[in-house]
């Protein structure tokens, strides 16, 4: 009989495959048997006992089994899940499990439990806005502790209470920077576009007009490209530190230059955060087709923590930064994260502002 790990122990095996699989881009399988609705009558002992059989009879001596929730869900772990294997080994592997548990279980327990297939992938490419990420396979995420709760909602306080009294207080700048927009050129003050938030949902994001009205988005989609894919070099020479972002940005107009040089154009994203779709602090949110050319590791900035307004790497040299850099700054706050962190960064946020270093 091999041991059927705790739950503790399984979640912390399973997120460290997780991050294995995103650094080495090899491919594994999660079986959840959930038998929530089964162990809730008095035959709890023989349903536990039936899963755990029918899982020592499904995996290889190498796959991990354990409590995915503990005396209720049953997981394994299938590593080494090649491409070639998908459709067939996962038909083999259902058939073989609900063989088993057939034998394993009365009829009426056997309907109350539930076969779920979880493949750790990288199959997003092409996928285009509609990007969705497996929370399965993110229990450090979605499963905090009691005192992490706690700090979440404090955050989420902070967020409401900051971008209520910055929409108060700036209210004239608002207004003179609305004027200004609709003076110098034609179309809307706003512009909304879609971006990534928490966990890959998508979010209209709002910010001050900075372009001319019916620009084509390609020119930045292959740059970002570049960036992204560490071809480009930021235009580094002897007289000029390297800039990892379009610094002569034909759709952009006067008035817009302006105002992204000073952050201003970002100001109308205070909406956002008091809607709850971003916060004060956090990675900033990409667009979809940013997404499309992330590596795999690249896709924990939106998985771990809600985008925000300003960051570490908003403090830290913003545009001079390199992309690959830029996304270990996001994951060093969401592992180091805490409220006295952000009231740092927010400290930070004015100087960097000022400045205006990395700002185009």
């Amino acid at each position: 009989m091999q041991v059927i790990l705790s739950e503790n122990l399984f979640l912390g095996m399973l997120c460290l495959e997780r991050k294995r699989a995103e650094r080495s881009g090899k491919r594994f399988l999660l079986l959840l048997l959930d038998a929530e609705d089964a162990v809730k009558t008095e035959r709890k002992s023989e349903v536990l006992q039936g899963l755990i059989n029918a899982a020592e009879s499904a995996r290889r001596d190498t796959d991990p089994a354990g409590w995915y929730k503990r005396d209720s869900v049953l997981g394994i772990i299938f590593t080494e899940f090649g491409i070639a294997e998908d459709l067939l080994a996962v038909q083999t592997l259902l058939d073989k499990i609900h063989s088993s548990l057939k034998q394993q279980l009365a009829p009426a327990d056997y309907d109350r439990v539930h076969v779920s297939v979880h493949v750790f992938a990288d199959d997003t490419e092409g996928s285009g806005p509609s990007i969705s990420v497996d929370p399965s396979f993110y229990p450090d995420i979605l499963h905090m502790h009691d005192s992490r709760k706690v700090a979440k909602f404090l955050k989420r306080a902070m967020d409401i209470l900051g971008s209520s009294m910055a929409l108060l207080l700036l209210s004239p700048l608002y207004l003179f920077i609305t004027l200004m927009v609709k003076l110098t050129s034609e179309g809307p003050v706003f512009f909304k576009q879609e971006r990534l938030g928490k966990f890959g949902r998508p979010f209209e994001c709002l910010k001050f007009r900075t372009m001319y009205a019916n620009n084509n988005p390609k020119i930045h989609r292959e740059f970002m490209k570049g960036v992204i894919k560490g071809s480009y070099n930021g235009g580094a020479s002897k007289t000029s530190a390297p800039v990892f972002k379009m610094t002569n940005d034909p759709r952009i107009t006067h008035i817009g230059k302006f105002l992204r040089r000073a952050s201003l154009d970002e100001l109308p994203q205070f909406i956002n955060v008091l809607k709850g779709e971003m916060s004060l602090v956090g990675p900033r949110p990409p667009l979809a087709y940013e997404y499309e050319e992330y590596d795999f590791w690249h896709r924990r900035r939106v998985l771990e923590v809600k985008p925000g307004l300003t960051g570490l790497w908003q403090v830290s040299g913003r545009s001079r930064v390199r992309f690959d850099d830029m996304v270990r700054l996001d994951l060093q706050y969401a592992r180091g994260w805490s409220l006295w962190l952000d009231v740092r960064i927010l400290a930070r946020t004015p100087r960097a502002v000022f400045l205006g270093d990395g700002a185009f």
